[in-house]
């Protein structure tokens, strides 16, 4: 329902061109994306830290695909473990880090908060700890408008991780932290999108959970270039948040979906549609 925000391209080099770069959460949908844009900007070397196998080995294998000319190095660890995240930093001379890791299903985390509160708060004070201790020049948190008044142990830990970066750029540091806050990214795992068209293929019922519900949304690709300018803009202890338009209800993006899909919604303006929201 919006035009796309095109990206600055001067921005989006600043922190990349030429620089050893370390994306954690390299795997999930915004790390890949991450990924595949930063090595379409000619970095010297991208790290890919990703704690789940499988997820590694995909990202990996898609950037080997590419024509670009980087080094590309796969490393299967986890952010909650600060000796880890030390050494590689440290012995790749990372000058930028994305950090993308965390978990971020409310109900997921609502159901495990120790965990969810240890990879989010705890995972994230590692990564930036380290960058200090490291030097090295600019590290964007990945951060959630969740975060705002949370409502949820998910937005809150996402809150604590963004007062944790605050603070460390309170500090004698010579890294520039920032984070960047968004919406629902639309077709990130484990968004609406992929949820209803699942849905739609087994023949409905599509599920929303209140007819007034809206949500901000912006496509990955979006999200993306929005966190490489942000990092590009920061001064230290800014937060990012992109201009997403209007709102839109949920219940017009299932309409929406089921149009698209060539079948027609049941309604009382047609009882004998396809598909039951």
């Amino acid at each position: 329902g919006r035009e796309a925000v095109k990206p600055q391209e001067k921005l989006l080099k600043k922190n990349i061109k030429g620089k050893n770069i370390l994306i954690t959460g390299a795997g999930g949908s915004i790390g890949s994306e991450l990924c595949r844009q930063i090595l379409e900007l000619s970095p010297k070397k991208i790290v890919l830290y990703e704690n789940s196998e499988f997820n590694l080995y995909s990202v990996h294998q898609e950037l080997l695909k590419s024509r670009k000319q980087a080094e590309i190095m796969p490393k299967l660890a986890t952010v909650t473990n600060f000796s880890q995240i030390n050494s590689v930093i440290s012995e790749h001379e990372i000058n930028t880090i994305f950090h993308a890791a965390a978990y971020k299903h409310v109900p997921m985390v609502e159901m495990n908060i120790s965990e969810g509160v240890y990879n989010n708060v705890v995972g994230t004070y590692n990564v930036a700890k380290a960058a200090k201790d490291n030097n090295v020049e600019n590290m964007l948190l990945i951060s959630t408008d969740k975060a705002v008044r949370p409502t949820n142990v998910m937005g809150a830990s996402k809150r604590f991780s963004e007062l944790i970066l605050q603070a460390f750029s309170k500090e004698k540091t010579t890294t520039c932290f920032s984070m960047v806050r968004f919406g629902n990214v639309l077709d990130s795992a484990g968004s609406v999108v992929p949820l209803f068209r699942k849905q739609i293929k087994k023949g409905g019922p599509v599920t929303v959970t209140h007819r007034n519900i809206t949500r901000y949304f912006m496509s990955i690709p979006e999200a993306v270039q929005l966190v490489l300018q942000a990092g590009a803009m920061a001064k230290g202890g800014d937060v990012f948040v992109l201009d997403m338009g209007e709102p839109i209800k949920i219940i017009d993006l299932a309409y929406k979906m089921i149009h698209l899909s060539g079948l027609t919604p049941i309604d009382n303006a047609n009882p004998d549609g396809d598909i039951r929201i």
